[in-house]
């Protein structure tokens, strides 16, 4: 292995290289909240039951997750750049072909075609600020592509409804598809920044898979900082249809109580970037756990009384979730040294793993949407909260003090 500092993005420059990064990460919220208020649209086009539309969601999730987990180890073998190109021109492909899509399950076909494009921006994305950043720059940077990234939530569901004026579902397809071809423009403009590569069968690559997972610390707080996105994603994916179904209103109105909610997720980034100059990380991941749960139990008492009930018991609950994102992924970084993609896909699709279960869950109709989403809101709130108290924090306190992390190590062991 040969190591030398990343190079300067000639092309893009130090700004460039943030929206550029900010563009990889929103490519979910892209390709998922843009289409949104069509969700009853597209039901009622094609004549299906709603869990057949619904499986456009849960198997672009199945599948992104899926291809995160091939796509970052590769990245650490071949290069950032490759994968990029590769994955940015199916996902591109798949936005014109769900658009000229003639029956529901062509459409499902098409977006595990995106869902598969998608993974590689999302893979690549952490592990480029890791090839560039180090220490308090590195989680600075990843609040500030958090940032910009959850502005796109916001923006994406009024852009969709924005769009059903004018045209039919198939238009949001056609954005996706152009954005996907901005982006792309991006990758081939983007300097490469993996300096380490791996050698050998390409596919023993995926092996790297096991060998972070076999580190127990790490293996242990993906799966507590997880949890919560199968909420979220419950949510997302019940949306419209709480909206525009169960209080009736327009999915342009819709469209507009979505954005609150992502304005709560927006916030997040930069009061973790303001509360970080004060309080440390471990405090303010425990203290949002604590917020996050009392969100779930506001929501199961008082979030079927209204929209705006919903939305403003929700936006705890976002801002929140939002708040832990930084330090939970600088945590989960710094437990493994090197394989900067593979640690970065599994970040992904865990997260995306955990919400295709939250979708399926609320697809079910074993309970009321807004309860369910209140129920689950709550109680992964408080088991991601014992999960993190018992054991996680002790350990991550220990690996960043030196002097207690004897003690720490004899506590989690003795638990």
């Amino acid at each position: 292995m040969e190591n030398e500092g990343p190079p300067r993005q000639k092309y893009l420059g130090s700004k460039g290289l943030i929206l550029f990064l900010a563009a990889l990460t929103a490519f979910p919220a892209l390709s998922t909240d843009l289409y949104l208020p069509a969700l009853p649209g597209i039901t009622a086009y094609f004549g299906v039951p709603e869990y057949q539309t619904n499986l456009t969601l849960i198997l672009f999730f199945v599948f992104y997750a899926f291809a995160i987990l091939v796509w970052g180890p590769f990245s650490d073998r071949y290069g950032r750049r490759p994968v990029l190109l590769v994955g940015l021109s199916a996902y591109a492909l798949g936005g014109v072909l769900c658009a000229l899509s003639s029956s529901i399950y062509l459409l499902m076909a098409f977006r595990v075609l995106q869902a598969l494009g998608t993974g590689s921006a999302v893979a690549n994305a952490t592990a480029i600020v890791k090839d560039v950043y180090e220490g308090r720059r590195r989680e600075v940077t990843l609040a500030i592509v958090q940032t910009m990234t959850v502005l796109s939530p916001a923006i994406a569901p009024v852009l969709g409804a924005l769009i059903l004026r004018f045209t039919s579902w198939r238009g949001a397809f056609v954005t996706q598809a152009l954005l996907g071809f901005l982006v792309l423009a991006g990758a081939i403009a983007f300097r490469e920044t993996s300096t380490l590569r791996l050698t050998g069968n390409p596919f023993a690559s995926l092996r790297r898979l096991g060998a972070v997972l076999k580190n127990g610390t790490f293996t242990y707080l993906l799966v507590t900082f997880s949890l919560l996105a199968l909420a979220v994603l419950a949510f997302i994916a019940s949306s419209s249809y709480i909206y525009e179904v169960t209080f009736g209103v327009s999915s342009q109105v819709y469209s507009y109580f979505f954005a609150l909610f992502a304005a709560g997720l927006a916030v997040g980034a930069p009061l973790y970037v303001w509360l970080s100059r004060w309080f440390r990380r471990t405090s303010i991941v425990t203290w949002c756990f604590v917020i996050s749960a009392t969100s779930g139990l506001l929501i199961l008492l008082v979030g079927r009384s209204g929209p705006w009930p919903l939305i403003l018991t929700l936006f705890p609950l976002a801002a929140s979730i939002s708040c832990t994102r930084p330090p939970t992924t600088y945590i989960l970084l710094a437990q493994h040294e090197g394989d900067a993609g593979t640690v970065s896909a599994l970040i992904a699709a865990s997260n995306m793993m955990m919400g295709s279960v939250g979708m399926v869950v609320v697809s079910l109709g074993l309970w009321g949407r807004v309860e369910l989403i209140g129920a689950l809101s709550l109680g992964l709130a408080l088991v991601s909260l014992v999960l993190w108290l018992a054991v996680g924090r002790p350990r991550v306190r220990a690996q960043a003090d030196p002097g207690v992390r004897e003690a720490a190590g004899e506590q989690a062991a003795g638990g």
